[in-house]
């Protein structure tokens, strides 16, 4: 049965009412900072919010020797964060007939800065300028994730919480191996559907790229430089490899070609030259030389499929060079080994929420495709389950003057409070 219009009404009034709060939060949560391995703090708050809620907290470990065991989970290198998942449940006191349950998902890591002096305002301000909340991370996603927890708060000051089972996460690891989510699917945590507020600018994503990490290494023949012709340079070869690779992404996007949802993506699949490093002395041919990259891959290729076309890819070049064949590069999977998804419309997850946005944005939901990673492909992929990916406008995302759209922001928490109204359904609070 739809929500009455009074209770509509005083949902969203209710996240209007307590916004300050949310926002001082969002601020708090930009303030904490942390780069990857450093969430540990800011997740102990976390930990604390869900527990003064009344929610069944738990911190999950990341378990290495699982997730390795594991298809699809990231692989685990020494900058692996170590940094607990936080779980929350909040279980219905008397289920309601036809209420589903619902993984509420929001990540709490984020990308490095960049030289702060780039930046307008101290990356890990939180300040508020006109409409506009600036921060690393405010957009991506600790917003969203804040979002996750007020909409239910929302709920609870008008004296009702879900009559079905709501998980709620905060997570770390998405932004490199997604491992944080999958610990979570190891542990069991499952639901009827799941939805996640990463920045998609008040739209659902209805298509994902699997990501792949990897390394390349590579030696040289260290000379003076007076004699540099008998020598080999490293970082030389490793632009060789780099042109190699660059046309591995023109044959992967050439493949766009009749794939619904991004056939009409100018470049879908992106390998970003990430990192690099060489050499030890200006007058010295480099005796070594490292990159690290990122590739994307269509929804439906195999992960190993396309780590064995970067192989090829890299073995043609060294059969090339007369170092490179009898010191062949050195290949490192060392992040994110994860394949797309693409989210099938008409599920009534899906209708829940255009009606729940319709309601609090006043607009029709559009959808879209996304070329990054996101932690919904767990959810679709592995435990077949309605994956909504739908949050606030953010603009400068993973760069400088990252930010995110206060007005936006209380938009997406009033239409996550009435999902979850309409999706658990309601019944009143003790």
């Amino acid at each position: 049965m739809p929500l009455s219009p009074e209770l509509t009404k005083s949902i969203i009034d209710a996240v209007a009412s307590n916004f300050t709060n949310e926002l001082s939060f969002i601020q708090k949560a930009i303030q904490y900072g942390g780069q990857r391995g450093e969430e540990s703090t800011i997740q102990e708050e976390i930990y604390a919010q869900y527990k003064s809620r009344g929610y069944k907290t738990t911190k999950l470990d990341m378990d290495h020797e699982a997730l390795s065991k594991q298809y699809g989970a990231g692989k685990i290198s020494a900058k692996h964060s170590k940094a607990p998942v936080i779980v929350g449940v909040l279980e219905p006191t008397s289920p309601t007939a036809g209420g589903k349950s619902l993984i509420l998902n929001g990540h709490i890591d984020v990308v490095p800065t960049g030289p702060a002096e780039l930046w307008t305002h101290d990356p890990y301000s939180g300040v508020v300028e006109g409409d506009w909340l600036y921060g690393r991370g405010g957009a991506d996603m600790r917003a969203g994730n804040v979002a996750n927890m007020f909409a239910l708060d929302a709920l609870r000051s008008i004296g009702k919480r879900p009559a079905s089972k709501v998980i709620i996460q905060s997570v770390p690891e998405e932004e490199s191996t997604g491992n944080g989510t999958m610990a979570t699917h190891i542990a069991g945590y499952t639901a009827d559907a799941v939805l996640i507020p990463e920045p998609t600018n008040e739209q659902l994503i209805r298509a994902n790229v699997g990501v792949i990490w990897f390394q390349v290494a590579v030696a040289g023949r260290p000379v003076h430089v007076l004699k540099a012709t008998e020598g080999s340079n490293a970082i030389e070869s490793i632009w060789k490899i780099i042109g190699g690779l660059k046309e591995l992404e023109k044959e992967m996007n050439a493949q766009k070609k009749g794939r619904m949802h991004f056939e009409e993506l100018e470049h879908p699949i992106n390998l970003n030259v990430a990192m690099i490093e060489g050499g030890d002395w200006a007058s010295s041919v480099p005796a070594w030389c490292k990159i690290d990259c990122r590739v994307a891959l269509f929804p439906g290729v195999r992960a190993e499929e396309v780590a064995a076309q970067i192989e090829e890819a890299i073995r043609k070049v060294a059969a090339t060079d007369s170092f490179l064949r009898d010191a062949p590069p050195k290949i490192t999977w060392n992040g994110f080994f994860a394949e797309g998804y693409v989210l099938e419309p008409g599920s009534d997850a899906e209708e829940t929420l255009k009606i729940a946005h319709k309601t609090a944005c006043n607009t029709e939901l559009l959808s879209c495709t996304m070329p990054a990673y996101l932690d919904t492909r767990i959810f679709s992929l592995f435990q077949k389950i309605p994956a909504l990916c739908y949050g606030p406008i953010g603009e400068n995302i993973h760069g400088f003057d990252e930010r995110v759209n206060v007005r936006s922001v209380q938009r997406v928490t009033a239409a996550i409070a009435l999902f979850i109204a309409e999706w658990c359904g309601l019944e009143d609070s003790n």
